[in-house]
């Protein structure tokens, strides 16, 4: 489990594509891998994946993962490049502080971002949900793009359950993620908040159950 409040960013320092998987090494800051474990799980852009393989010295350190093609498939891992700056955050430890909002580390969906609004002290995005998950996501309810917790703002539902919402970005999480760098056009991770998810699901499948939706 996780929090969406993103610890720090890695950089992608070597890709390798094999049959049915591609294999991913990161390079990050050496205290983000204490006491880390073989079989441990890391957020990365908001995806539980598992530790294959880590290394550290004094300053820096290097962990491996190996991600299967359906998750290649569901999220933007399939799309990085050497270089690019993943976010960072391992699993939750009990007895910790708890921001955010709780998290499983599964994608739901992808979402483009189509337009990027910067002031001195604001950074306002709006992004683009492909459908049915348009019905699950609410204005100043939870989401979590590319595993950062943040909080729905203007919402535009459309009639085939797409939508456009809008996200209201301070100094700082620019900073601690890759929402900085992100562009216009750019697939970001989506992770529906499960407690909407599954109220609209049952909801929905009630009224089904009586006739009254198909």
């Amino acid at each position: 489990m996780f929090t969406g409040i993103v610890q720090t960013q890695a950089i992608v320092d070597k890709i390798q594509d094999q049959p049915g998987f591609r294999q991913l090494q990161l390079k990050v800051a050496a205290p983000y891998l204490t006491l880390l474990e073989q079989g441990a799980s890391i957020a990365i852009n908001g995806t539980c994946l598992t530790v294959v393989g880590f290394t550290a010295n004094d300053s820096e350190g290097h962990v491996s993962f190996d991600v299967i093609d359906e998750t290649l498939r569901l999220t933007n891992l399939g799309l990085l490049k050497i270089g690019d700056l993943v976010n960072f955050e391992r699993s939750l430890t009990i007895g910790k502080e708890l921001g955010g909002h709780i998290l499983s580390g599964h994608i739901h969906t992808t979402a483009q971002i189509i337009d990027i609004n910067k002031t001195e002290n604001n950074c306002a995005m709006q992004l683009q949900l492909p459908a049915p998950f348009g019905s699950y996501v609410f204005s100043k309810g939870f989401i979590a793009i590319d595993g950062i917790s943040l909080t729905v703002g203007q919402l535009q539902l459309n009639a085939d359950q797409s939508c456009v919402f809008s996200l209201h970005l301070i100094p700082e999480t620019l900073a601690v993620t890759n929402l900085g760098k992100r562009q216009c056009g750019d697939w970001v991770n989506i992770e529906i908040d499960q407690q909407s998810y599954t109220i609209v699901q049952s909801v929905e499948r009630m009224l089904a159950e009586r006739g009254l939706i198909q």
